[in-house]
Parts: structure tokens; C-alpha cells; sequence
């Protein structure tokens, strides 16, 4: 039941998904601003290395949902058949659908500081306060356990990989994100730090 629903719009749930998570609040902020949130270019450094890895993993993600939506070659990918069961998939929706409210809060508290990357040239306000009270990178692990439900929807070795991948890139993001926002606000953020979780 819940496969015969799925199959045919996961690609279209996460085209839905990145769109509301990514192309909307970066496009408000441009259009409010005038300040393009990607900062990602394309030097060699580990933070635009970085922006390549998501970019890949973004793409090998849609890869897989539509191997899945639409080929006959989803057996290819090592399904990981002892998972797929309806109580798996089913809180993998959930997880999904959590991840989306979640990282939608944490853009709406963010307002006009929402950036993908580190943004040397346009400083913004500090957020401190709503969501980031309790993680100080909300969006981030919004997005890790977003992935982790897809993987529930979709059990199969790309997906734990791709799952493996995103935990250890965002772990180095967070890190170049904490010493980039250091620098930037000194013992304000130091304080922050002490009194809010990295994640959760």
C-alpha cells in the first residue's frame, strides 16, 4: 500500500523538499538583501570542497530516488531487503516530513543570516535565540536526519552510504562554521557555545 504510493512521487517529494529548505529561503534572502546566501565557489579549500561533497551527495540522492521511481534497476543499488518493511518506511516518512518542519523553523528564526556556506564579505546578526537555543546547527541536523528517514524509505547501500558521507561532511562544515563565527563574534559566540549543544 504505502510502496504503491510511494514509488511513483518520492522524486517529487524531494524536489519539494529542496526546494522549500533550499531554493526559497535562499531566494528570499537575495531578493530582501541583495546578498547571495551560497558562498560555496570553487577553490581548493576545504570549505568549497566541501560544497562540491553536498553538491555530489545532493545528486547521487536523486540519482537513487529515480533509479527507484523509474528503472528496473533499483536491484543494482544492494537493496537492504530485511528493512524494507512498512514500520521502517513509515517512520521514515515521519523522519522526513520532521526534518522538513525542523529545518524550516530554524530558517524562519534565521531570517535574514540564512547563508549556505560561510559568507566572509556580508556579516550577519548572531542567532542565538527560538530553535537555536537548543542546537546551534539546527538546519544541519535537520538535513542528517532527513537523509537517515530517506534511507529508512529506501534501505539500500547508496543510501547508507550517502548517509555515511553526509554525517562526515557536515561534522567538517560545522567545525569550519564554528571557527568562521568565532572569529566573526568573538566571545559572544564563545559564551553561546558554552550554554547551547553543537547538535542537540
Amino acid at each position: 500500500m504505502m510502496e504503491s504510493y510511494i514509488k511513483p512521487n518520492l522524486w517529487l517529494i524531494f524536489l519539494l523538499y529542496g526546494g522549500i529548505v533550499l531554493i526559497l529561503p535562499t531566494y528570499r534572502v537575495w531578493k530582501q538583501t541583495g546578498v547571495n546566501p551560497l558562498t560555496f565557489g570553487n577553490t581548493d579549500s576545504a570549505h568549497d570542497y566541501a560544497g562540491r561533497v553536498f553538491k555530489v551527495l545532493m545528486g547521487l540522492l536523486l540519482g537513487t530516488i529515480l533509479v527507484y521511481c523509474f528503472t528496473d534497476w533499483y536491484g543494482w543499488l544492494t537493496p537492504i531487503r530485511w528493512l524494507e518493511r512498512p514500520m521502517f518506511g513509515i517512520t521514515g516518512i515521519a523522519l522526513v516530513t520532521l526534518s522538513l518542519l525542523w529545518i524550516m523553523l530554524a530558517q524562519h528564526h534565521m531570517r535574514q543570516s540564512w547563508r549556505i556556506g560561510i559568507d566572509d564579505a556580508h556579516p550577519a546578526p548572531l542567532v542565538t535565540t527560538g530553535i537555536f537555543a537548543y542546537s546551534r546547527n539546527p538546519v544541519f541536523l535537520g538535513m542528517l536526519v532527513g537523509i537517515g528517514g530517506l534511507f529508512l524509505v529506501l534501505p539500500n547501500a547508496v543510501t547508507l552510504g550517502l548517509l555515511g558521507v553526509g554525517y562526515v561532511i557536515m561534522q567538517l562544515q560545522v567545525r569550519l562554521e564554528e571557527e568562521f563565527l568565532e572569529r566573526q563574534y568573538g566571545d559572544a559566540y564563545r559564551a553561546y557555545k558554552t550554554r547551547t549543544r553543537r547538535w542537540f
